[in-house]
């Protein structure tokens, strides 16, 4: 049997607030402006088989095929008994599912809707939708330091491996392709935003700046993988310039979409809650042998999800002290990078640590294309610095993890071999 999954959209108070006039973006609507929409659910439901057959060229939306439509009617069927009103839909092949977008036409509450939907014989399970928020935070400091230059020798670590043809999925807000340092880096974008285009925003131009800003153009930064092929996946958008935000439907969108193009790395720069749409799809990405690196929220014990589900590689900011073993750190404050415009700026906290770690394992993929998530992982957690430097002990130290892969030592010699 195959799956397929509506989301019941009643955007719950605590929702994404997407923007002031109203409008809808990814299937939800900003609850300040539509108080009647109060509850949001992803529901799946089982299908038959010989009903869904995915577009042959499936390229992240639906083939112009009769299936999509067959199984659009039986979605719309499905709405009209449970008084739904049928707004949006996508396919995630990854996991054999159609997902409807549906709004409830009453104020019916969550614990009621749950009820409800668990009781549908076609139903295989119901969850809340869940939200999700960049791991950002402001900075009026700016020094013309790049830590990865300094503490990573960046320049020496790229005479062995630069992450070429590495590809790498930036699930993220939307990036500035045609930023100077990012001109001709980014090989495919997509947006997962419904009734929203795709724009240039400034946590997903930073996020790719520090992962994959140009090595050869002699202006602004220097990208820790400067020739991975950059996939900018829009599942996120801003809602002010410092307040990032997702939600389970638009990333479960983008993974699938990275998945399915053959992604090697994903990078996630954004926190919520376990949910398990996403937690499948993070299975699905990890049993393919895809690399999956995560922001730590740092006031958070397990690091918050998805950094804390088993496989996904979490990172923390050097300076936020995790408390949970396991947790990398990297740089993460005053981090120069790509931002919107052709402009660049300062940047402070876990998505950017969780960037370089993205980068570094891109070069790992790189040097050695057989080695698992889970080798990764464990490549990186046995090379840590000590204290020194005014770094803090369990730091990544990228000169180890290099020169290891490497088989000799390629940067700050006594330091790789001292840790």
């Amino acid at each position: 049997m195959l799956a397929f999954c509506l989301a019941i959209v009643n955007c719950p108070t605590a929702a994404v607030k997407v923007q002031t006039d109203g409008q809808s973006a990814g299937g939800v609507i900003s609850s300040e402006n539509h108080p009647e929409s109060s509850r949001q659910l992803l529901v799946m439901l089982h299908m038959a088989s010989p009903h869904f057959r995915a577009g042959s060229n499936y390229s992240g939306r639906y083939a112009d095929d009769t299936g999509h439509h067959a199984r659009r009617r039986i979605a719309e069927e499905i709405a009209q008994a449970h008084n739904l009103i049928l707004v949006s839909d996508w396919p995630m092949p990854t996991l054999g599912v159609d997902c409807y977008v549906m709004e409830a036409a009453t104020s019916d509450s969550l614990a009621h809707s749950l009820d409800m939907l668990s009781h549908d014989s076609r139903v295989e399970w119901v969850q809340p939708m869940s939200s999700y928020r960049a791991l950002a935070a402001n900075t009026e400091r700016l020094y013309s330091l790049q830590p990865s230059a300094k503490f990573w020798h960046l320049t020496e670590l790229h005479k062995a491996a630069t992450g070429r043809n590495i590809r790498m999925a930036i699930i993220d807000s939307g990036v500035d392709e045609n930023h100077p340092d990012l001109t001709g880096q980014v090989k495919l974008k997509e947006n997962f935003i419904d009734d929203n285009p795709y724009v240039s925003e400034s946590h997903g131009t930073a996020v790719a700046g520090i992962i994959g800003a140009s090595a050869r153009n002699s202006v602004g930064i220097e990208g820790i993988a400067s020739d991975a092929q950059l996939m900018a996946l829009r599942a996120c958008w801003e809602v002010s310039e410092h307040d990032t935000r997702c939600n389970s439907f638009t990333l479960g969108k983008a993974l699938n979409f990275a998945i399915m193009h053959k992604a090697q790395v994903i990078n996630l720069s954004l926190t919520g809650q376990p949910d398990r749409l996403m937690q499948r799809l993070l299975d699905a990405a990890l049993t393919q042998g895809i690399t999956v690196v995560a922001a730590a929220d740092p006031h958070i014990v397990d690091g918050g999800f998805p950094a804390s589900y088993p496989g996904v590689i979490a990172v923390a900011d050097e300076d936020s002290k995790p408390v949970r073993a396991g947790i990398l750190m990297a740089p993460g404050r005053d981090i120069p990078t790509t931002a919107p415009d052709g402009r660049w700026n300062f940047v402070n906290g876990s998505s950017f640590a969780c960037a370089h770690v993205s980068g570094i394992v891109a070069l790992l993929v790189e040097l050695n294309p057989s080695l698992t998530p889970a080798q990764i992982r464990q490549e990186l957690k046995s090379n840590v610095t000590p204290s020194i430097d005014g770094r803090p002990a369990g730091a990544i130290d990228a000169c180890a993890t290099i020169s290891k892969s490497v088989g000799s030592c390629v940067c700050a010699c006594p330091l790789a071999h001292a840790s």
